[in-house]
């Protein structure tokens, strides 16, 4: 089980998507995001060497709030073969040092772990609080003996399913009123 360090982070993690999101063609926001944390979960590596993480993150710019999912992977040492574009940037982890944050859609350990997800073979584990499941997320797919290509939801919508849908990844998130809503993250579509 991956280990949360509560300790700094150079830049945060919110400093890093306040540059990043703004380039990234399904961003609504007005180019000066102003960003908090609304919930995710994560999931464990079985090698023990990548962080994964599911953040759901709410920008307040524009005319209404819109919260993003963004999956991340943090790394000791840069992928190897990642295109340039798939690095969110990189940060100065306060116990762990250089960390390299790259878009969890882009990096196969995630993958293979949000398709273990799906299939039940592997818990959501929380966001924030070590050694603790989320018992919140859901997962489920109709085959799991097929291909599964998982597709990432990046605009969160409140209440929304995934009719027609082969699979699902729902989970919660902050309304940013003190309540909590619910949607979906991940999709696998019928083939």
């Amino acid at each position: 089980m991956a280990i949360i360090h509560h300790t700094t982070l150079k830049p945060t993690k919110l400093e890093l998507l306040a540059d990043w999101l703004p380039k990234q063609p399904w961003y609504q926001g007005s180019g000066a995001p102003e960003l908090a944390k609304s919930g995710g979960f994560r999931l464990d590596d079985p090698a023990g060497e990548v962080g994964m993480e599911f953040m759901a993150v709410t920008d307040s710019s524009g005319p209404r709030p819109v919260t993003y999912h963004v999956p991340m992977t943090y790394r000791g040492a840069p992928l190897p073969d990642a295109p340039a574009d798939a690095l969110v940037g990189t940060l100065v982890h306060g116990v762990l040092g250089d960390r390299w944050v790259y878009d969890g859609t882009r990096d196969p350990v995630l993958l293979a772990q949000v398709t273990a997800l799906l299939k039940g073979e592997v818990p959501a584990h929380a966001q924030s609080v070590d050694g603790e499941l989320d018992g919140t997320v859901r997962a489920r797919i109709e085959d799991a003996a097929g291909e599964v290509r998982p597709e990432f939801v990046r605009l969160l919508d409140a209440g929304a399913d995934a009719p027609g849908a082969r699979g699902e990844v729902s989970a919660e998130w902050s309304d940013g009123n003190g309540g909590r809503v619910r949607g979906v993250f991940v999709v696998v579509r019928g083939e």
